[in-house]
């Protein structure tokens, strides 16, 4: 067995101690999540916001694993994108903006306990109870798009048959799932893993076919839209960044060196926000030169040019028998009154199924005796 093999197999979570910690990361991703969203009123800023749920984040992490040696910390930071912006907006506190009653706000962030890895995203119409027409649509497929990938994924299973599950949810509300977003397999200290689910397959976009495997760890990320499902890059500042751990480069300014120092220290994998920095000008200065030398891989905030999306997240993990949720909030869909409703019977049928561990066990004893 190569190395590399060995060093897979001591952090599948089959290894005792790894699934609590994606579990533990899990649960402060959603109670984080929750307190979030408490603050999205109209009017609330989304820069203070943001920082609102890291701080967070990084408080209930220090309430937990301190034994020496093992990392916590951010995996994605917090973002609140709405309405046509599809993700990754978490502004500078001087270039931020103000919610708005009615907006559709979409708020994602993640959670590393040891470099294993919860992310988690929910949306909510801004200072409104009730939901109705396109804005219930949308939100709804998303919704349902997830939770039906959540029931149907498990060994075996193809992710290219994942793909056209989401595709057909989105048609029953006559929306259209995102281009250019993929689900990703997760591993310790990497939240874009090779094995991937696309959201959306077109001629030009597709990926190899891949079954899913007992102990994969996945990343659940689905975008409808009300419009045509291409986006473009926005002219708003790209804030989120993760390192490219590919690449090496002594930069040459002071200012730029003291950046990276900071990112090797407190981000040396995984995702962070420019408004983590204390001096914004000084680090708007250093990513150009760090850009420049592509060290960062930047994370651009996406439009849908005539459409409001909508982005549920889960995280799950793939077990023999079951598949166990570890990160992602319940919608109460009874809050929602879409123009078009679910209409295929096998989904209906599949939303239905309860998903609790011993229900599980049970489908798949059934499936087996069947076979």
């Amino acid at each position: 067995m190569d190395q590399q093999t060995e060093q897979d197999k001591l952090e599948s979570i089959a290894t005792p101690g790894v699934l609590d910690k994606y579990q533990n990361a899990g649960k402060i991703a959603n109670l984080v999540l929750e307190k979030v969203i408490a603050k999205l009123q109209p009017e609330a800023d989304v820069a203070s916001v943001c920082a609102f749920g890291d701080q967070e984040i990084n408080g209930e992490l220090q309430k937990v694993y301190n034994k020496k040696g093992i990392e916590k910390g951010l995996a994605f930071p917090t973002t609140i994108s709405v309405n046509q912006i599809c993700g990754h907006y978490s502004p500078l506190k001087s270039e931020s903006s103000k919610l708005l009653k009615g907006d559709v706000a979409k708020i994602e962030l993640g959670v590393h306990i040891d470099g294993y890895i919860a992310i988690a995203a929910h949306t909510v119409v801004v200072g409104e109870d009730q939901v109705e027409g396109q804005k219930a649509d949308v939100i709804l497929a998303a919704y349902q798009s997830v939770q039906a990938l959540f029931r149907s994924i498990k060994p075996g299973v193809t992710n290219t048959a994942l793909t056209k599950i989401i595709q057909q949810v989105a048609d029953d509300h006559k929306c259209t799932p995102l281009e250019g977003v993929l689900s990703h397999e997760v591993k310790r200290h990497f939240i874009d893993g090779n094995k991937v689910i696309i959201n959306r397959e077109t001629q030009e976009q597709r990926v190899d076919e891949e079954e899913i495997q007992v102990n994969d760890v996945f990343v659940l990320d689905v975008y409808i839209t009300t419009g045509d499902g291409k986006t473009k890059e926005s002219e708003l500042r790209t804030t989120v960044y993760k390192r490219a751990l590919d690449r090496q480069y002594q930069l040459k300014t002071k200012h730029g060196r003291a950046f990276m120092q900071e990112v090797y220290d407190k981000y040396p994998s995984l995702c962070f926000s420019l408004r983590a920095f204390e001096d914004e000008i000084t680090a708007k200065m250093a990513i150009q030169e760090c850009a420049k030398h592509e060290l960062l891989n930047p994370y651009p905030v996406l439009i849908s040019q005539n459409g409001i999306v909508a982005q549920f997240t889960i995280t799950v993990a793939v077990l023999a028998n079951s598949t166990l949720q570890v990160s992602g909030l319940k919608l109460d869909e009874t809050k929602f009154k879409p123009a078009h409703d679910l209409n295929d019977a096998a989904l209906k049928e599949l939303l239905k199924l309860p998903m609790d561990k011993e229900s599980q066990k049970k489908r798949h004893l059934e499936q087996k005796q069947k076979a």
